[in-house]
């Protein structure tokens, strides 16, 4: 899908309405754009079903939860919306983005308890997230920033004041001619990339973040519940910054990324290998079965 975002043919789901995709606008004092209050998913639809729907729903109304932002409908509501946002827009396999953040309305400070929660629902077609690393490995910076630790900010939410060090962060390895930045965490433990979960390989075994500091991927719980019925010894642990030349494989995780192998971080080089890529076709498989 081409072109600029706010330009094109289509439907999208408003508030309970469907609104022709150049209207679907906000008003420039919504709280959510002065504020960053407001909480997303992003979904992907195989063949007309949207692979773990109904938990991306439920996360969605968690994160409002953690945001102190009650979203008005129910997990059943949030799931008819999509199907309908799909069938509007005569999609069968899609990406698609359920948002919701505080409007405009009587408050315009900091708090803002008197105006509406809104939500909406889009839907569109999305190749691979980092095209063909799919095939050759992604190729991450180490970002300078660190992802921040859970006593300042709900990290357990999908929250989109999350990403700004993402969006920094991502713009500054484009630069340097790389894909992805990999994070590192408060406490300076390996931590995520900008947008997916980090896995790594080591004698037969993988070898994860805790998620305690990040969000907890629901492609990442997917890619480690497979690997223990493959009978992969998962182990989820701090991972220290120089334990990074000592894996033999890496990929990240995520409803975009899917499964997509990475070559490089940093210094350290790793091989599109065998896990990597039985993981990444066997994940293929789950999510169109």
């Amino acid at each position: 899908m081409a072109g600029a975002y706010d330009d094109k043919d289509g439907l999208i789901w408003m508030d309970g309405t469907m609104v022709p995709w150049r209207d679907a606008n906000v008003h420039i004092l919504t709280h959510a754009m002065h504020y960053a209050s407001s909480v997303f998913e992003g979904e992907r639809c195989y063949s007309g079903k949207i692979f773990k729907s109904r938990e991306h729903s439920e996360r969605l109304l968690e994160s409002g939860r953690l945001l102190d932002m009650k979203i008005p409908y129910s997990v059943d509501q949030l799931e008819e919306a999509k199907a309908e946002v799909l069938r509007a827009n005569n999609l069968t396999d899609a990406y698609v983005r359920a948002l919701a953040w505080r409007g405009a309305g009587e408050d315009m400070g900091v708090a803002a308890r008197r105006n509406p929660v809104r939500v909406a629902i889009a839907a569109w077609e999305w190749g691979a997230y980092y095209g063909d690393a799919k095939m050759q490995g992604a190729k991450l910076d180490i970002a300078k920033w660190r992802r921040p630790s859970p006593e300042t900010i709900p990290t357990a939410a999908k929250a989109a004041g999350l990403y700004m060090i993402c969006t920094m962060s991502k713009h500054a390895a484009e630069e340097k001619g790389c894909s992805d930045a990999l994070f590192y965490d408060y406490r300076g433990y390996v931590a995520e990339a900008t947008g997916a979960n980090v896995f790594f390989v080591k004698d037969g075994e993988v070898h994860t973040p805790i998620p305690d500091a990040i969000l907890n991927g629901i492609t990442r719980q997917t890619v480690i519940a497979m690997l223990r019925d493959m009978g992969i010894t998962v182990h989820e642990r701090h991972i220290m910054p120089e334990e990074l030349a000592d894996f033999s494989e890496c990929w990240l995780t995520g409803t975009a990324a899917e499964v997509t192998p990475v070559g490089q971080i940093g210094p350290h080089n790793f091989q599109v290998g065998q896990m990597t890529r039985k993981v990444a076709e066997t994940y293929e498989a789950l999510v169109r079965a």
